[in-house]
C-alpha cells in the first residue's frame, strides 16, 4: 500500500499576538477574539427572583406563582425567563452550580453561541447569579389577614352528640381533604370550613357527598362589581346537612318507605352509615339500604340514640340453626336477658336506696326476664353484658311508632355487646388519633381537636362522645379500616384503684365507691376486641434522629 501524505495545513500569524493559527475571517486567535468581542454583552449577570416562604412558590412574571424545588427543571426554566438578552444568542447548555440552601443565592452556568464575523461562530461560558428575595404571594397575604375567604362550607347535623363529626374528621385526615382549608370553626350544630377558592370548596362538598348521606345547597354574595370590565367579586357559601341518623340508632321507618324497601319491618336498627344508610331488622335479619335521595324525599328521625341504651345481662342464648338464619357476621338467636344487676344481692352490706338505682326500679321491672330475637347470636354467651333499647318502658313521640301493632313491638331490642369488666381496668390504649386542628390552625386549636374547641358546659359531653367513639373503633373492625390509627410510644398501664373517679354516666369507666379493692369475680372478657399491631401506623411527624432512650 502506497503512503499518501495528508495535505499541508497552511497557518498564518494572529494579527494581535502573532501566534500561528489556522486562517479565519478575523485573522485572530481564540484568546484575542474573546478579548475583542463579548457575545454575552446585553445579558445581565445578576438578577432577582421572588420566593414566598409560606407556600414555597416562586413568582413567574407577571403574576403567576408556581411551586418549584431547588435545582429543578421548573426553577431553571423560570430563571432563564428572567434574562432578557438570551434571545440574541443561541443557548446550548444551562445548569445550576451548587450553593448553600440558606445563602439566598442561585448560581446558573450558561453556554451560548453566536456568529461574530463571516463564517465565525464563537462559544462562551459565563455565570449568572440570582438573588432570592422573600416576599408574600397574594394567596398567603389573604390568609394572613383575618376573615378573608372566598368560599365557605357549612356542615351541619341536628343531633345532640358530636360522634359523627369526630368520625368525619378522621375521614378527612385519611383522604387528605383538609389540605386546601384555610381554617375550621366549630359552631353549635357542626363545623365551618373556609377556603380561598371556590373550586376548593366544591371539592370539599363532593368529598362529603361520597362519605356521608347529605344534601347541599349553595348561595353567593356580591362584594364588588366593575361595570366597565364586566367583572364581579363574590363570596360563596355551601350549606351541607348530614342526615340525623347515626350508627346503632333505633329507627321507625314510614310504612310507605318500608314497603318500598322489599317490605322490611318498620322497626329497624341502623348498622352502618356511609354514602348511604344500612338498616337491619333484628328479628328477621332482613336489611335495606337507604340512599340520600330516598331519605330526603321523606325525612324521618331516630326513635332512640346511643345515649338511650340500657345494659342487660344475657341469661341464655339459643342459636337458630334453620336455613337463612345467618347473613354475614349476623346470626339469628333467641335470647333471654334481664336488666344489669337485676339479681344482685347486697350481701348484708348497707346500701343506700338512691345509690346506683336505675329508673326502672320505681316500676318494679328490675328482676323481670325478657325474651327477644337478636342478630348477635354469633358473639353472645350466657353471662355477657349487652346494650339494648328497653321498649317496654319507653315512650316515643312518633306517629309511625304509634301506628305499629302492639304484638309486633318487642320488649327489648339488643344492639351491641359491651365489656364492662375490661373497661373497669382503665388500661391505656396503645394507639391514638390525629386531629385536624393541628393540620389546619394550630394557634386557635391548641391541644384540642377541631371538635370540642368551644369549651364551656358542653366540653364534658364532647369528652364522653369522644370516649364512645374510641370504643366503637375498638369493637368494630370494619370501622377501623376507614380511619388511620397511630402508635403510641409510652403507654401507662393500670392506674391505682384509689385514683379512679366515680362517674354516674352509663358509658363511664368506673367502679363502686364502697369497693376500693379490685373484685376478683370481675374477670376480663376473653373476647374483648384488641387493636392489632399491624393496624397501627407510625407517626412520622414525631420521629426524630435525636431521640434518647432512657436505660
Amino acid at each position: 500500500m502506497e503512503f499518501v501524505p495528508s495535505p499541508a495545513i497552511h497557518r498564518v500569524l494572529c494579527a494581535d499576538c502573532g501566534t500561528a493559527i489556522e486562517p479565519n475571517g478575523a485573522n485572530l486567535c481564540v484568546a484575542c477574539l474573546r478579548n475583542t468581542i463579548d457575545i454575552t454583552e446585553g445579558i445581565p449577570k445578576q438578577a432577582a427572583i421572588s420566593f414566598c416562604r409560606n407556600c414555597e412558590r416562586f413568582l413567574s412574571p407577571p403574576s403567576a406563582w408556581i411551586p418549584a424545588r431547588l435545582e429543578s427543571p421548573e426553577l431553571l426554566s423560570l430563571c432563564l425567563k428572567k434574562l432578557k438578552g438570551l434571545s440574541k444568542v443561541r443557548l446550548t447548555d444551562a445548569h445550576f452550580i451548587w450553593t448553600e440552601p440558606h445563602s439566598k443565592r442561585l448560581r446558573v452556568s450558561l453556554t451560548v453561541q453566536k456568529e461574530v464575523l463571516t463564517s465565525t461562530i464563537m462559544e462562551q461560558i459565563f455565570e449568572v447569579e440570582f438573588l432570592v428575595q422573600h416576599g408574600q404571594c397574594p394567596d398567603c397575604a389573604r390568609l394572613a389577614a383575618k376573615n378573608t375567604w372566598k368560599a365557605m362550607v357549612q356542615v351541619r347535623q341536628k343531633v345532640p352528640h358530636k360522634r359523627t363529626f369526630l368520625f368525619l374528621e378522621q375521614l378527612i385526615l385519611k383522604h387528605g381533604a383538609q389540605k386546601d382549608t384555610i381554617s375550621v370553626k366549630e359552631v353549635r350544630d357542626g363545623l365551618d370550613f373556609f377556603y380561598s377558592s371556590r373550586s376548593h370548596a366544591i371539592k370539599m362538598v363532593e368529598f362529603l357527598v361520597s362519605v356521608v348521606p347529605v344534601r347541599s345547597k349553595s348561595s353567593e354574595q356580591l362584594l364588588s362589581a366593575d361595570t366597565h370590565s364586566n367583572t364581579a367579586n363574590f363570596k360563596y357559601t355551601y350549606s351541607v346537612e348530614i342526615a340525623p341518623i347515626c350508627k346503632d340508632d333505633l329507627v321507625c321507618l314510614p310504612l310507605k318507605l318500608a314497603r318500598s324497601l322489599s317490605n322490611v319491618s318498620p322497626l329497624v336498627v341502623c348498622t352502618r352509615v356511609g354514602s348511604s344508610m344500612l338498616v337491619l331488622d333484628p328479628a328477621t335479619l332482613r336489611h335495606a339500604e337507604i340512599s340520600p335521595q330516598v331519605y330526603w324525599r321523606a325525612a324521618f328521625e331516630s326513635l332512640a340514640t346511643v345515649s338511650d341504651l340500657v345494659e342487660f345481662t344475657v341469661l341464655d342464648v339459643e342459636v337458630d340453626r334453620r336455613h337463612g338464619s345467618r347473613k354475614g357476621k349476623w346470626v339469628m338467636a333467641d335470647a333471654q336477658v334481664a336488666l344489669a344487676g337485676a339479681f344482685r344481692s347486697s350481701g348484708g352490706a348497707k346500701v343506700h336506696e338512691d345509690d346506683g338505682m336505675m329508673d326502672f326500679d320505681a316500676f318494679g321491672e328490675t328482676n323481670q326476664i325478657y325474651h327477644t330475637r337478636t342478630h348477635l347470636g354469633a358473639i353472645l354467651q350466657p353471662g355477657d353484658t349487652v346494650l339494648g333499647y328497653h321498649l317496654t318502658l319507653s315512650n316515643f313521640n312518633s306517629p309511625e311508632y304509634a301506628a305499629l301493632k302492639t304484638e309486633r313491638i318487642p320488649d327489648v331490642v339488643l344492639v351491641k355487646k359491651t365489656y364492662p369488666n375490661r373497661r373497669k381496668k382503665s388500661k391505656a390504649r396503645n394507639w391514638r388519633l390525629k386531629s385536624m386542628a393541628k393540620e389546619v390552625d394550630e394557634s386557635e386549636g391548641g391541644n384540642k381537636g377541631v371538635v370540642g374547641r368551644m369549651g364551656g358546659r358542653d366540653q364534658k359531653k364532647v369528652e364522653e362522645d369522644y370516649e364512645i367513639f374510641l370504643r366503637d373503633l375498638e369493637e368494630d373492625e370494619e370501622l377501623r379500616k376507614e380511619v388511620n390509627l397511630y402508635k403510641v410510644k409510652d403507654v401507662t398501664m393500670d392506674k391505682p384503684v384509689q385514683e379512679r373517679k366515680v362517674k354516674r354516666a352509663q358509658f363511664a369507666m368506673d367502679i363502686d365507691e364502697e369497693a376500693p379493692a379490685v373484685d376478683n369475680q370481675d374477670e376480663e372478657e376473653g373476647d374483648f376486641p384488641e387493636v392489632k399491631l399491624d393496624e397501627l401506623l407510625e407517626d412520622f411527624d414525631e420521629m426524630t434522629l435525636g431521640d434518647e432512650v432512657d436505660t
